[in-house]
C-alpha cells in the first residue's frame, strides 16, 4: 500500500504549552506511538521505563517509554504513552491509536479519515473476556453473551472490536 502519512498535533500533558505538530507515518501494523527523542525531550515527556520492542525487520530492541502526549489526528484526541527513538527517525503513528481515535486507513487514498460509521463522535467497542477455571481454555464473548454470568467470574477488557453475538474458545 505504502506509506501513510498525517500531520499529527502532539501536546505535553504535563506542559500543554509544548506542541508540535509534526507529519507522522501511520502504520497499521505497528502498535504505539514513537518519536525522534529531539521532540520527546522538546516537550519535557518524563521516562516511566524500558519496554523490549520488536521492529519491522524483527529486531528486538530496549526502548524508553514516555508518559503522557495528547494526540490529536483528524480533530479528535486522546491521551498515549510514546516510545523514544533515535533522532531523525520518523514520528510514527501505530493500530493503538487509531482504534482509541476511531480512524481508518483508507488504502485507496493512503489516508487517515474518520470511521464512516460514526463519524460524529468515535466510538469505542468493548470485549469481555470471561475466563474458566478449567484451565484449558478462555472463553470470548460479547457484552450481551455475557449479562447473564454468575458472580466470580473473572472479567477482562479490551479495545479489540466484537463483530457477532458468538463466543470464541481459545485453547
Amino acid at each position: 500500500m505504502g506509506k501513510v502519512r498525517e500531520k499529527v498535533k502532539i501536546t505535553s500533558l504535563l506542559s500543554p504549552m509544548k506542541t508540535r505538530e509534526v507529519e507522522a507515518v501511520i502504520d497499521t501494523g505497528a502498535t504505539m506511538v514513537a518519536l525522534p527523542q529531539n521532540i520527546v525531550e522538546e516537550l519535557g515527556l518524563r521516562k516511566i521505563g524500558d519496554r523490549r520492542v520488536r521492529h519491522a525487520n524483527n529486531q528486538i530492541q530496549i526502548k524508553s517509554v514516555y508518559r503522557g502526549v495528547i494526540l490529536e489526528l483528524k480533530g479528535r484526541n486522546g491521551i498515549f504513552d510514546v516510545f523514544g527513538e533515535v533522532e531523525g527517525s520518523e514520528p510514527l503513528v501505530g493500530q493503538i491509536v487509531l482504534e482509541a481515535l476511531d480512524l481508518i486507513v483508507d488504502p485507496v487514498t493512503k489516508t487517515v479519515i474518520l470511521n464512516p460509521r460514526s463519524p460524529d463522535m468515535p466510538v469505542t467497542e468493548i470485549l469481555i473476556a470471561r475466563e474458566y477455571n478449567s484451565g484449558h481454555a478462555t472463553r470470548l464473548c460479547s457484552p450481551k453473551s455475557c449479562a447473564s454470568d454468575t458472580l466470580g467470574t473473572r472479567y477482562a477488557i479490551s479495545l479489540k472490536e466484537w463483530r457477532n453475538e458468538e463466543c470464541l474458545i481459545a485453547w
